[in-house]
């Protein structure tokens, strides 16, 4: 490594922390979880590592083109404070937040990101795991019962017993509905959405996909309702809007639940049961909301922004109920 370069901090994302490096082979980003307790399944750099080595394998060739490359891991926390990794740098398009730049705002636009984002999950659920060295990651078994069961414990720990009502009753819609009949198991990324992927410069085509810290095998269908909890549509109450996720809301852009058809049609994969999902997401994603602001709350923080977390993950928890309840898809 250069010791005259400096590491440069890459912005992007909530919780992992991405320093950029000049080594003597090039370009690369040391990737590492944030500081603090770390919840159960996240952050974790040992799957991500375990992942992208068999997406990238001789046995993966064929199966998914958009794997960073992995140069390093170190699971030793003592040298730099939590195990990491050395991943290979790509120089693409990033899409952050609500924001469409660097593309024009385009009807074309958003119908092609749409379209992207759906053949690439269908990619991803195309791999056959057993073949590329994959076959024994995760616990597939129980997965949705386990999922949920997991985020409600979770929520109750965040919130100190205490969940807000609407919470409480999601929470309850979830424990009394009946399991939705699965389908097979196929590769889940976990936290699939746009700003993990960056685009090549020339097309509105994926060079990479990012962030499969929390990759595992499971419900397809879960992994496509993780992506419509932060699909905005132009008629969301407000708190859709200000989780700013992705640019959904903006002209050209498939509603969640045309999104939902195409990657049914694409897969031929029923959504039947699909409403149970989409709450687990929600709810998943107001947990996640809370879990940030009582790290961030913790630390001491002067960020407003993120000083208003806990507020919005209330306000999401609210319209899980109402996804719940067939008020919105």
């Amino acid at each position: 490594m250069d010791v005259s370069v400096r590491p440069k901090l890459l912005s992007g994302g909530l919780a992992n922390i991405n320093f950029l490096l000049m080594l003597n082979i090039g370009e690369a980003v040391l990737r590492r979880p944030p500081a603090g307790p770390i919840p159960p399944g996240a952050h974790d750099m040992a799957r991500e590592h375990r992942v992208l080595s068999a997406l990238n394998g001789a046995g993966a060739r064929g199966e998914f083109g958009h794997a960073p490359e992995i140069l390093h891991f170190c699971n030793d926390p003592a040298i730099a404070g939590a195990p990491f990794q050395l991943l290979r740098y790509y120089d693409g398009r990033a899409i952050r937040g609500d924001a469409l730049e660097p593309l024009p705002e385009t009807p074309e636009t958003g119908r092609a990101l749409s379209a992207m984002l759906i053949e690439t999950m269908s990619q991803i659920h195309a791999v056959d795991c057993d073949a590329v060295g994959l076959g024994r990651l995760g616990r597939p078994e129980g997965f949705l019962q386990r999922t949920a069961t997991g985020w409600i414990d979770r929520a109750k720990a965040v919130l100190d017993n205490r969940l807000p009502r609407a919470a409480a009753q999601v929470a309850s819609w979830l424990e009394r509905q009946p399991l939705p009949q699965s389908h097979a198991t196929t590769l889940l990324h976990n936290d699939f959405k746009l700003d993990n992927i960056l685009l090549r410069h020339e097309t509105i085509d994926p060079l990479v996909v990012l962030d499969w810290d929390m990759a595992t095998r499971g419900e397809p269908l879960f992994d496509l309702a993780i992506m419509l909890s932060y699909w905005a549509e132009p008629g969301d109450p407000d708190c859709m809007h200000r989780l700013a996720q992705m640019p959904t809301a903006r002209p050209g852009f498939w509603t969640r639940e045309q999104a939902a058809e195409a990657y049914a049609e694409k897969t031929g994969r029923s959504l039947s049961g699909f409403r149970y999902m989409r709450v687990l997401a929600i709810f998943r994603l107001a947990v996640v909301f809370h879990q940030l602001h009582a790290r961030y709350a913790a630390e001491g923080t002067l960020d407003a922004h993120k000083a208003g977390f806990g507020a919005l993950a209330d306000e999401i928890f609210i319209f899980a109920a109402g996804v719940a309840q067939g008020e919105r898809f």
